[in-house]
């Protein structure tokens, strides 16, 4: 079954785009845990990550690194937490989330709601400090 990322990636669904190439593709989660919460996906569509080539899975690492460090030079925060649910979206991602404490990891808690003009201007900020740019 296609997913919602699928259809973003082809760009029938708009996104807060931070970074992109060939393989991978880094957004905004618009339901955020924290301000600055991006989601990692690779653009070929696997439901569990760990059924990902190990290659391919490296190298989704290594991308979500690089945009890991964009999200700390823009969002004030201790580290760039990271976690991968799977349950939610048949398409495997990684979420990195600005965190203080490990309760800021936490999908139990009540979303962020975040101005559209807000999570533009974020996604911009750490789009800007992105290694690839």
């Amino acid at each position: 079954m296609e997913s919602i990322f699928s259809k973003i990636i082809r760009g029938e669904i708009p996104c807060y785009k931070i970074a992109e190439d060939n393989e991978h593709l880094a957004f905004l989660d618009i339901m955020p845990l924290k301000k600055g919460h991006v989601l990692v996906i690779p653009k070929k569509q696997t439901d569990y990550i760990f059924d990902i080539n190990p290659n391919e899975l490296a190298c989704l690492h290594k991308f979500a690194q690089k945009v890991a460090i964009a999200i700390k030079k823009s969002i004030k925060c201790k580290k760039i937490g990271m976690a991968v649910v799977g349950l939610e979206v048949p398409h495997a991602h990684i979420h990195l989330i600005p965190i203080e404490e490990i309760g800021d990891i936490d999908f139990s808690k009540p979303k962020l709601i975040v101005s559209s003009e807000e999570l533009k201007n974020i996604a911009e900020n750490i789009s800007a400090n992105f290694l690839g740019n």
